[in-house]
């Protein structure tokens, strides 16, 4: 009785001091002034399967547009007792705003029915979603989709299908919901150049469902969703992994078993090649399928897959169904890591490196383009707002332009020469406007139980595997290595801004049948330190294209064109640009094992001679696209 007695005087002490008086409100309190709180409604899909949904709209008679996001993530207001505020935060700035936030979450996750498959298939869902709000007496009839990352991939296939209440886009981090478009040929990340990125192996041994996890009873009540979800989330506890040793197991298609983790699609999944139907039935949006809305696309120069990001925006602008929307496709490209936009500081790190200030005002951006869209308000913010944005590292500062790349970029080529003794940066390895001579290959061994860590870039979702864990990061002790290959140009006399897609051709001969060749853009500072600006890789199977593997004979040397990278970097006066070479980046992407077989089912490899020739007619280069400043 006594302990009762001092907790009962400690919290009135508490609620009664001036620090209570000056705390703002719960975050629930403060919804439920403004906006009616609808939570676990069950959205019915055509085929009867229902999709949990939290709605929350302004109180009050009237009709309101929507902001609508889709997930595979938990969204749930409610964990081991207590509010979660996130979801709840967003939905109290949009009502505030005058919309209704609507949060669904996929079929087959948390309390939705159903079971799931990545990116929320079938495409109808999404379909019927939009018309199940628009028929509510207080929608107003327009929707707009919002989300980063995984709330954002889904959205180009399902507005492929033109709903007429999808007014408008913004997709944010978007990558791995474009499957091929242009040159880029990814399948939703799930590739670079035909090389396997892992971040999906360590991604989805975290969030896919194993199908004999229990399952709420069909047919169930929002009423008991809505008692169950203050105790009960359906949110499973996966088993801790150190991924820097779990993505190194072998074969690759037994990670996620070793690690003790759930079975799902994943098993299926690393068995595609990049031309596998599968992926063309499910959501990833294709270059051969229509569009024909109102988008503000968000992209990162440090995430997995700025270049396929951009070309999407290109290609919406070039070849949507209707010249209105052609008109309004717009870019931001920022320099931070994944959906880390509001994360920009006035001294923003990527990595090791500042960038400077990149603050922008998104919020004031995305809410003035949903008005336009949404609710059918001109307004100075959208009227004003630059075709692209982009962020120039290096001269750290914001620049504008009405295409992409900037219409003054020149591609202008730079040639790997050497006297064959490339080997680390202390080689004789250089960058040149001048073709070289005569062809002196530079040589090295990949062994795939000793590949190239990687060591910052442009990743995403791979937990402790990859040192530095994304972002840019000296790369000069990396590059002491036998088995990189390091050209660099002369010390610049003047700065030079790159800005846009780095075409690179490289002449490759090997002693096994398939191999590896990866490239690197570093941007080299006067003190030595080495930042890496984007890097891809190309497997070599699939030089001649995606739908054929193509072996190499001994010795014979073969044009291999890489995958584009992107960037914007002035690089200053006093810098070098230096490209390194390779045949392993990992685990940013799979090990090649140099048999030819599989690889996703091998656990042995073979040690490759790899060379890269650079005279005569085997002319390897990059082609930048230099702004002179």
């Amino acid at each position: 009785m006594k302990t009762y007695f001092k907790i009962l005087i400690a919290l009135l002490l508490l609620t009664t001091s001036p620090l209570a008086f000056s705390q703002e409100k719960p975050i629930l309190v403060q919804l439920e002034e403004v906006a009616i709180v609808d939570q676990k409604v069950m959205m019915p899909m055509r085929d009867g399967v229902r999709l949990a949904t939290d709605i929350y709209r302004p109180k009050g008679e009237g009709k309101y547009p929507v902001v609508f996001s889709r997930t595979p993530y938990n969204f749930n207001t409610w964990g081991n007792g207590e509010m979660n505020t996130r979801t709840m935060e967003t939905a109290l700035s949009w009502v505030k705003k005058g919309y209704a936030y609507v949060v669904q979450n996929e079929r087959g996750r948390y309390f939705s029915e159903g079971d799931w498959d990545i990116l929320g298939v079938p495409l109808t869902d999404g379909y019927d979603a939009l018309d199940w709000m628009v028929k509510q007496t207080w929608s107003n009839g327009k929707v707009g989709l919002l989300g980063c990352s995984s709330t954002a991939e889904w959205q180009m296939a399902v507005a492929s299908l033109d709903h007429p209440a999808l007014a408008a886009m913004v997709p944010q981090g978007y990558g791995a919901g474009v499957g091929k478009v242009g040159d880029f040929y990814e399948q939703g990340n799930w590739y670079r150049g035909g090389a396997g990125q892992m971040l999906f192996t360590a991604w989805l041994a975290g969030v896919q469902h194993d199908p004999m996890a229990p399952k709420l009873p069909a047919g169930i009540s929002q009423e008991d969703l809505l008692r169950l979800q203050r105790f009960y989330d359906m949110s499973p506890e996966y088993p801790r992994v150190d991924w820097k040793q779990g993505l190194s197991h072998l074969p690759v298609q037994d990670i996620i078993k070793a690690a003790n983790g759930p079975k799902g699609i994943y098993e299926e999944m690393i068995t595609r090649k990049p031309n596998d139907p599968k992926w063309f039935q499910g959501g990833l949006y294709h270059d051969n399928m229509p569009f024909d809305t109102p988008s503000f696309w968000f992209v990162s120069w440090f995430d997995v897959s700025a270049g396929p990001n951009i070309a999407l925006f290109n290609h919406a602008r070039q070849n949507a169904l209707s010249q209105m929307a052609k008109d309004n496709q717009y870019l931001v490209i920022a320099p931070v890591l994944h959906c880390s936009y509001t994360r920009a500081t006035e001294n923003t790190m990527v990595g090791d490196l500042s960038v400077g200030d990149a603050r922008l005002n998104y919020d004031e951006m995305i809410t003035s383009w949903f008005d336009k869209w949404l609710k059918g308000q001109d307004n100075e913010t959208v009227s004003e707002l630059p075709r692209v944005q982009y962020y120039t590292m290096g001269s750290n500062e914001w620049q504008t332009s009405d295409v992409w790349p900037p219409a003054e970029a020149v591609m202008t080529e730079l040639y790997l020469d050497s006297e064959g003794k490339a080997n680390t940066l202390n080689g004789d390895g250089k960058l040149s406007y001048k073709k070289p001579k005569k062809d002196a290959p530079d040589t090295f061994k990949y062994d795939p139980m000793n590949p190239v860590t990687s060591y910052g870039g442009n990743v995403c979702c791979t937990g402790n595997a990859i040192d530095g864990n994304g972002g840019s990061y000296d790369q000069s002790e990396m590059e002491k290595r036998e088995d990189i290959l390091v050209y660099t140009s002369e010390v610049l006399e003047e700065g030079i801004e790159v800005s846009g897609f780095i075409e690179s051709y490289l002449y490759l001969s090997s002693d096994v049948k398939d191999t590896d060749v990866t490239i690197k853009l570093i941007d080299v500072y006067p003190d030595g330190k080495a930042y890496n600006l984007d890097e891809t890789i190309q497997r070599v199977r699939y030089r001649e294209g995606y739908d054929k593997e193509v072996w190499m004979e001994n010795g014979k040397v073969y044009e291999v064109k890489m995958t584009p990278m992107s960037t914007s970097n002035f690089f200053d006066k006093g810098h070098r640009i230096r490209i390194e070479v390779s045949s392993s980046n990992f685990p940013r992407f799979d090990r090649n094992m140099n048999t030819g077989g599989n690889n996703y089912d091998e656990t042995e490899g073979k040690v490759a001679t790899n060379s890269i020739h650079h005279g005569g007619k085997s002319l390897s280069r990059i082609v930048l696209p230099i702004i002179m400043k």
